[in-house]
């Protein structure tokens, strides 16, 4: 058997409002339609639902166990309805974020994404080394994720993290021996961090691997060639934190901001910076950053 959402709706909504009256209402009809669409639901059901007085309306025990199935059925379709039907909203987004910013997670968002709007156009430039504020300022992105210490940048704080000195278990470094470092190219706000505490300092350093690649960097940490500055959580399996050893200065906080262009906060560009703001934090998950 199966039951005509348009009945089951009505027969919702009387339970809803308490009444034909005001059922019929809600919904744009006239009292009689309603009292029609109830008389056939309960002639498809083979029983009554409804209790009828003159000064109350309930349910029956079987139109209390009805309505519930009635309720999953329409919010089941609703669902349904939000998942399939086009989305109004048409454009293009240009999106800028750092190499496995988001990890796994970013190739599900993005056709997530493409399937809630499929009339918006998405332009995503992944990249350890490009400069996205300057793409920002420059109007050639609309918005992007970048990392910067707290309170420097405008935009909304997606997360807040810590910079620590990152070295491989086997890493060992000689008495007096200038302390090896690999970083990414500049403009990198971990290298930029990393010399600025140095400089502060009387330790003995040089960069001896200079890489864009975020493989790169790791296999020279993984191999003990190198100590490079990363956030407290992007450690893997085979590394350690090295702060205060070797005469190593401790490194300060980073935000991870989402940040836009002048001209960037189109209703399709919203729509995507809305779903990176909601996006679950999975400490899980590897989420290497490099601004």
């Amino acid at each position: 058997m199966d039951f005509d959402p348009t009945l089951l709706r009505a027969f919702v909504a009387v339970k809803e409002t308490g009444g034909f009256t005001r059922a019929a209402q809600q919904l744009h009809l006239t009292q009689s339609a309603i009292s029609h669409q109830i008389r056939r639901l309960e002639e498809q059901a083979g029983r009554p639902l409804l209790h009828r007085t003159t000064r109350k309306l309930t349910l029956t025990d079987d139109g209390e166990d009805f309505l519930r199935y009635a309720e999953q059925i329409l919010q089941a379709q609703d669902a349904m309805v939000r998942r399939f039907q086009p989305s109004p909203v048409c454009g293009a987004v240009r999106f800028g974020v750092p190499e496995n910013f988001m990890g796994e997670r970013l190739p599900p968002l993005l056709c997530q994404f493409a399937r809630a709007f499929p009339a918006i156009r998405l332009d995503v430039n992944v990249s350890m080394n490009l400069d996205l504020r300057a793409m920002i300022d420059a109007g050639e992105l609309d918005l992007a994720v970048v990392i910067s210490v707290p309170r420097s940048e405008r935009g909304t704080v997606v997360r807040r993290t810590r910079l620590v000195w990152v070295a491989a278990d086997i890493f060992t470094l000689p008495p007096d021996a200038s302390v090896p470092l690999a970083f990414f190219p500049a403009p990198c706000v971990y290298r930029h961090a990393g010399v600025t505490a140095l400089e502060q300092t009387t330790v003995k350093w040089h960069v001896v691997f200079t890489s864009p690649s975020q493989q790169g960097l790791r296999a020279a940490v993984l191999g003990g060639l190198a100590i490079t500055v990363l956030t407290s959580d992007d450690l893997e399996p085979g590394m350690k934190i090295v702060d205060g050893q070797y005469g190593l200065p401790l490194l300060p906080s980073a935000d991870f901001s989402l940040i836009w262009s002048d001209g960037g906060k189109t209703l399709a560009a919203c729509e995507f910076g809305q779903l990176i703001l909601d996006m679950p934090e999975q400490s899980s998950l590897p989420l290497l950053r490099s601004p």
